[in-house]
């Protein structure tokens, strides 16, 4: 028996491995001939390169410093983006394994359950979409699932070491991502639930705060050393949730309170065991959710995370990514709702099937949009001998042109007229500004094109969503948009100057 025991952990992890390897593939699938899908990604790969060689003027953007120092290693080897990309998808790939590991330990799943669990989590169409591009989403899932099973731990074992390593996983999350803001006033829930006097104890406020502190502290005085003002990264938090102005699609604002758009996501994207699950769940695990409330369970933590998640992000602006976080909760939680009401085969055989959904909806909303013609944009231009180069909102191009001495970006149409003065040829009517509902290039929309390409990925349901916040546009809105875009069968224009 003891050998028995001895070999699990070893055939967990061949299990979960062999589960994580096909997660992979399939998030990897068809990459090499992508670009990098939205502005952010463009402008997280420059600015890391820009960290790389000790320029730090960017070091706050979307406050996330931890994000450039992560990757800025990288960049002293190479410049190539697809590697960036790689390296997201393989630590998203790492987020799922951690995730399945620690619900499969506390759930005492068997080591093919947990393979399964894996693979339905990694199998999510938003994460297997947002695991693609090149910006926080990634890391942030690594850290978030550290901090899951740290502060598990603290509520099982009310230790000050525990907290203070729950504390760390907070700290280095908020260097990478400013949303994991939303998991302060979850913690208190959970605190407030506990009540165990470990927040009483002599000192130990004062050591998490100081833990929680230190990488502002640290990060702003070499912000400072280099001509930024103290007040950078704070500032970029108060401009998110105060924005000052308009931004260029006329959106204006941080909350809008839409209780149908997440549930209208998930109906449309995710899988079907994700939404009923996620409507059941109170029902069918009320004991476990309500009673003894001083007595942390697996279920009731996952569900806190959850719906607290769901909650918060139903009031602020909306976007797929505003529930990053809490995919992979909403799928752990379906796969334990299953194995409670249905017996273990019809289990497999369900889950199976909705693992094979999520691939087809994969294949149908990412490979589907995938291949890029931004290379042969750039192949145009340098026949050309293009220099200078003005483009619609967008910057995918900047990756596959490193001959350009310059690639800028505008927001309007009159703005062109200065930058012909200034010795631009061409202008790249890149259809990103629809995407990001900037319409301020009828003229040049009119005008005909010197060369044109299409670009798929520009007419995608999930990019248009995943804009939706920036544009503050309904869900229904958004894909009117999205509908209407994909009667253009050319995305790509070049226009003389």
């Amino acid at each position: 028996m003891a050998a028995k025991n001895d070999n699990l952990p070893r055939k967990n992890a061949l299990w979960l491995l062999l589960a994580l390897l096909l997660v992979a593939g399939l998030r990897l699938y068809g990459l090499s001939a992508a670009a990098l899908p939205d502005y952010d990604s463009v402008r997280n790969w420059q600015i890391v390169q820009e960290v790389a060689q000790g320029n730090l003027r960017n070091l706050f953007h979307h406050g996330s410093p931890g994000f450039s120092l992560l990757y800025a290693p990288v960049a002293w080897f190479t410049d190539d983006f697809r590697v960036f990309q790689y390296l997201n998808v393989l630590l998203a790939v790492a987020a799922v394994g951690g995730l399945a590991a620690f619900v499969g330990r506390e759930a005492r799943l068997k080591p093919p359950e947990t393979a399964l669990l894996a693979l339905l989590i990694g199998s999510s169409v938003f994460l297997t979409f947002s695991g693609r591009d090149f910006t926080m989403g990634s890391a942030s899932l690594v850290v978030f699932v550290g901090l899951l099973q740290a502060y598990y731990q603290r509520l099982r074992q009310p230790a000050r070491a525990a907290l203070l390593l729950a504390a760390l996983w907070l700290m280095l999350g908020l260097c990478i991502n400013y949303k994991l803001l939303l998991a302060l006033p979850i913690l208190v829930v959970f605190e407030l639930l506990q009540r165990d006097g470990l927040f009483g104890q002599r000192g130990t406020w004062w050591r998490v705060l100081g833990l929680l502190a230190a990488p502002y502290v640290v990060l702003s005085a070499v912000g400072m050393a280099v001509g930024l003002p103290w007040y950078r990264w704070a500032g970029v938090y108060y401009n998110i949730a105060f924005p000052g102005a308009a931004n260029a699609a006329g959106r204006v604002g941080s909350f809008q309170l839409d209780l149908f758009y997440y549930f209208q996501f998930l109906r449309d994207f995710e899988s079907p065991v994700v939404l009923l699950a996620l409507v059941t769940g109170p029902w069918l695990w009320r004991r476990e959710l309500f009673g003894g409330l001083r007595r942390i369970n697996l279920v009731r933590y996952l569900a806190v995370w959850a719906y607290c998640y769901l909650a918060g992000m139903s009031l602020l602006l909306k976007a797929p990514r505003g529930l990053l976080l809490a995919y992979g909760l909403f799928y752990a939680l379906a796969f334990l709702s299953l194995r409670r009401v249905l017996p273990a085969r019809a289990v497999v055989a369900v889950l199976l099937m909705a693992v094979g959904l999520n691939v087809y909806r994969i294949q149908r909303e990412i490979y589907a949009y995938t291949p890029s013609n931004y290379g042969e944009v750039a192949a145009w231009l340098h026949a050309h001998g293009a220099r200078r180069v003005a483009s619609t909102v967008g910057q995918g191009l900047a990756p596959f042109a490193p001959m350009l001495d310059s690639l800028t970006v505008i927001t309007h149409e009159n703005q062109l007229p200065a930058l012909r003065r200034r010795g631009y040829r061409y202008v790249l009517l890149d259809a990103y500004w629809r995407v990001a509902g900037v319409a301020h290039f009828e003229e040049l929309a009119r005008q005909p094109a010197l060369a044109a390409w299409p670009e798929p990925l520009l007419t995608s349901p999930l990019l248009f969503l995943e804009h939706s916040e920036y544009t503050g546009l309904s869900y229904a809105q958004t894909l009117a948009r999205q509908q209407a875009a994909r009667r253009d069968s050319l995305q790509l224009r070049l226009l003389p100057l």
